[in-house]
């Protein structure tokens, strides 16, 4: 989950939009990427459970 805004990443969704495929674990995530919603980087994101 963002810190920043709240979105959350689904690693069975991916990011296809930002070339992160279906199916990506969180870990295989480049640190690079950046939130869709906020712009914010993978750091600024916190394991959370649902």
């Amino acid at each position: 989950m963002c810190l920043i805004c709240g979105w959350i990443y689904d690693e069975a969704a991916g990011d296809p939009e930002h070339g992160i495929a279906p199916g990506t674990a969180w870990a295989d995530v480049d640190m690079n990427w950046a939130c869709p919603e906020c712009g914010a980087r993978k750091d600024d994101f916190e394991m959370v459970a649902i």
